[in-house]
């Protein structure tokens, strides 16, 4: 069996413009429960989210580099998972009054017959996503022994 990975420790994001930055995600990450520190590291700010989970932390980008591309090599999105349905709902609620322009929560049955989503864009043009804790994923983490007894490993149809 191989090294088993047992979760994200820490994600960092580099922003354009940290100030801005720091505004959006002050909003969305108390929603979502983070709490906020700073760091400096290497001699840059650092603006640095945690919950119990992992980290989400945001540097400022070099000056020069290219604008963020999702279809460029490197991040195409970033999805928070939550407990169920009812929290995406709260979650997208919370982040328009909030001033945070989200889509309609629904189910994505393209992605799983049960994957039920929000998305909305950082100011530089991140695309964020909060998702419900789906049956697959939920058989995924209490019976991985189980579920893959026996199987070939190959790659699932579910990129998501």
């Amino acid at each position: 069996m191989g090294i088993e990975v047992i979760g994200i420790d820490h994600v960092y994001v580099a922003v354009r413009d940290l100030r801005r930055s720091e505004e959006f995600y002050d909003r969305v990450m108390s929603i979502l429960g983070f709490r906020k520190r700073e760091a400096l590291h290497g001699g840059d700010h650092h603006i640095k989210y945690h919950n119990r989970q992992f980290g989400y932390s945001l540097r400022p980008a070099r000056r020069g580099t290219p604008d963020h591309d999702s279809y460029a090599p490197g991040l195409h999105h970033f999805c928070f998972r939550v407990i169920d349905e009812t929290i995406v709902d709260r979650a997208a609620r919370e982040l328009r009054t909030a001033g945070v322009e989200t889509t309609e929560p629904r189910y994505y049955p393209e992605y799983d017959l049960d994957y039920y989503a929000t998305f909305f864009s950082d100011p530089d043009g991140i695309r964020l996503e909060i998702t419900n804790f789906r049956e697959r994923r939920r058989k995924w983490m209490h019976d991985w022994e189980a579920e893959g007894a026996g199987q070939p490993k190959v790659a699932s149809p579910d990129t998501s």
